[in-house]
């Protein structure tokens, strides 16, 4: 009797695990074109989403109110930020929505840049990026997850 107890619930655990692990699949990159940057420039930079097959995040702009839009947010000492290029995304229909959502699959770059200050003091500059996604299959959406990427160069 108390094994018949415990099979819903091991069932509910595994479906519990896979979704954490679903959700949180996706890996996130970042760096700098340059490992030398000089004060006073502009330095490009790229973030990469990698998307398991199977998967889809929303895109930055998902066509709808209540999809959870990817984002990158830039921050760090000594540089200004410039604008951020999300790709445009695909138009898919989804089991759990009535309209076509705008999804990113498979690799996705989003290329920024940053401007060195003149005034920049100290020999290493420090980019930090975070990611925040959904992730989604085809017939539900996971919670969305923030990553964090820190890219560096030497300033000379």
């Amino acid at each position: 009797m108390k094994h018949r107890n415990i099979f819903p619930l091991v069932i509910i655990a595994i479906f519990v695990f896979v979704g954490f692990y679903a959700a949180d699949a996706q890996t996130v990159t970042g760096s700098l074109a340059k490992k030398t940057v000089s004060r006073g420039k502009v330095v490009k930079g790229t973030i990469v989403l990698a998307i398991p097959e199977g998967l889809h995040v929303n895109s930055n702009k998902p066509n709808s109110e209540y999809a959870i839009p990817t984002t990158v947010k830039i921050s760090g000492a000594g540089f200004k930020v410039g604008a951020i290029e999300y790709p445009e995304g695909a138009n898919r229909k989804f089991q759990f929505s009535e309209d076509e959502l705008n999804v990113y699959e498979g690799e996705i770059s989003m290329p920024f840049t940053v401007n060195l200050l003149r005034n920049f003091r100290g020999k290493t500059l420090s980019v930090k990026a975070i990611v925040r996604y959904q992730a989604c299959t085809e017939e539900v959406c996971y919670p969305p997850r923030n990553k964090t990427v820190i890219m560096s160069a030497t300033v000379k």
